[in-house]
């Protein structure tokens, strides 16, 4: 597909008279090209709106004006300065021919202000040259030899005639034809706007369109506006390419659209504020995470980790303030408790055998159970003699008393040790978000549908997660949670510190680089904690919410029913375990209800938790006389935390735990 030129023109009517009066002259469009590039960079266009004026712009002007005499000019140029000390003149080209007219001699005509009237006058081009550094041209007119000659023409705009303008070739447009035409979607006819200017952003053209008032906007929240909502006088970008502008009709003065979706939207200001009201919350914000920064600066400096610091002194903004983001991530409390605490076990704490421990002193408070019997929609007859520990879940459930905290495991962990053709880094079907979708969309896999604005949601992943499980819900309106109830969590991490035999008790955090702090995560323990320092507990608590349940989400082990948290209500306990004889990880395959009165009891002391320190061979960097240096260890020398959700067992009263064995 050839490109399309667009050459702007205007009809405004100039009459050649010594004392031509007239109004300022109108904004100077451009002439364009459309592109046949599919691409398209959503976030380059939220700028175009800023970055270009409408006035003038990078791209290159002309503009037509005709007199009554039949005499039409065109705007070529501005003249910005005086050039040297022969009279030449620095001109700004505002055309899309500066060879042609600014290189043949011949007769051009000057436009100027004087004492408040326009005037017209005829001046003789002897030459013109480029002036490649000052993206400008050097002109010599006739009878214009000094300095003082010419600099009183400065100020004024360049014309020529318009009869020397090239023909437009087939599939050209004249941007003053495109100005005004009916933008129209092409799917189903409906009316979009109307096209009031046409812009110039380099990459490609851009139409700049007025929204009708029928066309129906989201709100800041995703969802349509009401019909009383009048989105009219809105201006959004249109990129002027064959893959979105398709069709342009100019016997009939419409174009038709087939805009990527989210385009129309991309540019509406869904903030009603105005723009200082914005700035202030900005600064607000700004401040509040500066008392955040010196706080938890303060922190580290209370534990001798002064180091961290050193990277504000130097490097580029992004990177100071990556630093910053993550100084004020760290858990300082829960960092400061296990560096006073550090213990470094003999071998890993074994799990199933503290699990299989617990079990053999709670024979009374077990409950063994049918893997039929799992799903929250099992009939009664499935069920037997526990159904009503499945009515008595259903019905906590329902009234909001049990919140849902899942916890997504790494992608890439959950396909270690699975079949690579089956599954792998990249395979989208063992991704959390599909996993997750698979879930929610499922009434005998997950909580019912209709109960689900009443239960609260915790989702606990990696960083990198966060976005697209964000996202997901967006798009399906939540799954029926309330997404006021819904909270997205990092994962729990803690700094790696150095374990150097020669410093004794000084435990240093360790930088991947002056800007970056080397942090793990703390494994399932994390979980209770996190819910502490991010205040989603006291949430809970307001919401009336009796207990919480925490467990993995993984494409093997999805498992939620009602029989657990009723068995747990039913025996009064703090904690519930559900167990199966398949899953052989317990740390990375668990299923745990806690009451809220022991959850808060935890959390008050940090005395509760408790962390191993791995040893482990970990790279970074280290300021040794005032230059970075890269430190590849050889062997062991920092300390990892880890800690286990089972660690709780430890600190709860045996009569209070009872477990649940799927057969």
């Amino acid at each position: 597909m050839q490109r399309i030129s667009l050459v702007c023109c205007s009809s405004n009517q100039l009459f050649l008279s010594p004392n031509y009066h007239s109004s300022p002259h109108p904004p100077l469009p451009n002439r364009f090209s459309r592109s046949s590039s599919a691409q398209l960079r959503f976030s380059s266009l939220q700028n175009h709106r800023h970055a270009l004026s409408p006035l003038y712009t990078s791209a290159t002007q002309e503009i037509v004006e005709t007199s009554t005499s039949g005499s039409e000019f065109v705007v070529v140029g501005y003249l910005s300065s005086v050039h040297g000390l022969q009279g030449e003149i620095c001109v700004k080209p505002s055309t899309d021919f500066p060879e042609l007219r600014f290189s043949n001699p011949g007769r051009r005509w000057l436009r100027q202000q004087i004492l408040g009237s326009e005037t017209i006058q005829e001046v003789e081009l002897i030459e013109g040259r480029e002036h490649y550094g000052q993206k400008c041209w050097i002109l010599a007119f006739d009878g214009i030899d000094t300095v003082d000659q010419a600099r009183p023409l400065v100020g004024s705009t360049l014309l020529a005639r318009e009869g020397d303008r090239p023909e437009l070739e087939n599939g050209e447009f004249y941007t003053r034809d495109l100005v005004g035409m009916k933008v129209v979607l092409k799917e189903n006819g409906e009316l979009v706007g109307t096209v009031v200017n046409v812009f110039n952003s380099g990459a490609s053209d851009l139409l700049h369109v007025m929204l009708h008032s029928s066309v129906n906007m989201p709100d800041g929240n995703g969802k349509a506006k009401s019909a009383e909502t009048d989105v009219s006088c809105h201006l959004v970008w249109v990129p002027f390419v064959e893959e979105i502008v398709p069709n342009v009709d100019m016997n009939r003065r419409e174009m038709l659209i087939t805009p990527p979706k989210g385009l129309l939207e991309l540019n509406i200001r869904t903030d009603q504020r105005s723009k200082k009201e914005r700035r202030q919350l900005e600064w607000k914000e700004r401040k509040k995470f500066q008392k955040r920064l010196i706080a938890a600066k303060k922190k580290l400096c209370e534990m001798e980790q002064q180091h961290v610091f050193h990277g504000f002194r130097f490097g580029e903004k992004s990177q100071t303030s990556l630093l910053a983001d993550q100084i004020v991530s760290v858990n300082s409390k829960l960092l400061q408790h296990v560096l006073q605490n550090i213990k470094i076990p003999s071998k890993r704490s074994n799990v199933t055998e503290l699990i299989n421990a617990t079990r053999s002193k709670l024979m009374r408070s077990t409950l063994k159970i049918s893997k039929g019997c799992l799903t929250p929609c099992a009939s009664e007859e499935k069920v037997g003699a526990h159904f009503s520990l499945q009515e008595k879940g259903h019905h906590l459930v329902s009234k909001g008393k049990i919140a849902m905290v899942l916890v997504i495991n790494d992608s890439e962990k959950q396909g270690s040790g699975c079949d690579p053709d089956s599954v792998g880094f990249g395979n989208i079907k063992h991704k959390p978000s599909a996993v997750l979708q698979t879930l929610f969309c499922d009434d005998q896999r997950f909580v019912k549908t209709e109960d689900r604005a009443s239960v609260p949601l915790v989702l606990v992943c990696p960083a990198y997660e966060i976005q697209t499980l964000e996202k997901l819900f967006l798009n399906n309106d939540y799954f029926a949670f309330d997404s006021k109830k819904v909270w997205f969590l990092e994962e729990e991490k803690l700094p790696v510190v150095s374990n150097s035999p020669e410093e004794q008790k000084s435990y240093k955090i360790l930088m991947k680089s002056p800007w970056d702090i080397l942090q793990t995560p703390v494994g399932s323990g994390g979980v209770i904690s996190l819910l502490s320092s991010h205040n989603i507990l006291e949430n809970l608590n307001e919401l009336g919410v009796e207990y919480i349940e925490i467990c993995t989400t993984s494409e093997r082990h999805i498992d939620w029913n009602p029989v657990l948290p009723g068995f747990v209500n039913s025996c009064g306990a703090d904690i519930g375990i559900q167990i199966s004889e398949e899953r052989q990880n317990f740390e990375e395959n668990f299923n745990m209800i806690f009451s809220m009165d022991f959850m808060k009891k935890v959390t008050k002391q940090n005395n509760n938790f408790e962390f191993d320190a791995i040893l482990k061979s970990n790279s970074h960097v280290e300021k040794v006389d005032k230059e970075w240096i890269d430190i590849i260890p050889s062997s062991p020398n920092s300390l990892e935390f880890r800690s286990s959700i089972y660690s709780c067992l430890n600190v709860c009263d045996l009569n209070k735990v009872c477990v649940m064995e799927i057969e």
